[in-house]
């Protein structure tokens, strides 16, 4: 049943504020968030040497008491008994809105189970700067965020995810965005991509063609920085996510049918096979 005063909120006790932090350019932090900072009685950091530094520019004094993936069990009933004390906590992730491939969602739902006030702050998150500005679709979209960094896993999701019309957001690492994609072409075709890395830095760039297009282009100058990957949805025009069968040979020849270059049309195949690229490399062109 609805509870219109869990919605309001219990004002005897302190407010947990969520409040993004750039993603790169520190012009990007509002007036708001500044504020909520400096008056917030304790600060929740994802990592309190990298806050430090944002309030350090600001001018911010606020104590800091770090929250992430390893201490989150410890630390949410410490933050819970400072909220009942009627204390404002306002929480950080290292860039971007918390709770979006950050820390943040446990503390809030520990909030809302015992009737705390908590106030998003809206603000910097890489996901949406890159798609209004990526030339796919802005909408419908379904944000994923990190992909499972094993082979098998990648593909389980992209299995999932590949009937989807919906434009797909992925965050990525430079140092696996290759293996990312290769996985993508095997199962999701040669679709329409686009790459976002640097987001609002000096060196912001987005690298946009198909898939096969961005493997080569990586294969020869490899990117830096943080990656927001960004995936046309399905249009019915994937020819090469139909199932591929036969032996590696038939796999590789099914491929470049349908429009791949043989060294992509290998690389895929390895990947949907869990095999090196030289033992497909070895078995198409038959050498002993």
């Amino acid at each position: 049943m609805f509870n219109q005063k869990s919605f309001k909120g219990n004002h005897e006790t302190g407010t947990l504020y969520l409040v993004p932090t750039p993603i790169g350019n520190l012009e990007d932090m509002s007036y708001r968030s500044v504020r909520l900072l400096q008056e917030a009685d304790l600060i929740a950091s994802e990592d309190t040497r990298n806050t430090q530094k944002l309030l350090n520019h600001f001018d911010i004094h606020t104590p800091q008491k770090s929250l992430h993936e390893h201490n989150f069990k410890e630390r949410i009933p410490q933050f819970m008994e400072e909220l009942k004390k009627g204390r404002s906590i306002a929480q950080v992730s290292d860039a971007g809105m918390p709770s979006i491939s950050d820390p943040g969602h446990e503390l809030v739902v520990a909030c809302i189970q015992e009737n705390i006030p908590v106030v998003s702050i809206p603000g910097p998150t890489a996901g949406m700067t890159a798609l209004i500005a990526s030339g796919l679709l802005p909408q419908p979209f379904l944000f994923y965020g990190f992909l499972g960094r094993k082979k098998k896993e990648q593909h389980s999701i992209l299995e999932e995810l590949k009937d989807q019309t919906a434009t797909l957001i992925f965050y990525e690492s430079p140092y696996r965005i290759s293996a990312t994609l290769t996985n993508m072409l095997a199962v999701l075709g040669n679709r329409q991509v686009v790459l976002c890395r640097e987001l609002t830095k000096i060196h912001e760039e987005y690298l946009r063609g198909n898939i096969e297009e961005l493997l080569a282009y990586i294969e020869k100058q490899p990117v830096k920085g943080e990656c927001c990957l960004l995936v046309e949805g399905k249009t019915g025009k994937d020819e090469t996510s139909q199932v591929i069968e036969g032996s590696l040979k038939e796999q590789v020849e099914q491929l470049i049918a349908l429009g791949e270059k043989t060294n992509v049309a290998i690389k895929a195949v390895a990947v949907k096979n869990g095999l090196k690229k030289q033992e497909v490399y070895r078995q198409f062109h038959e050498l002993d």
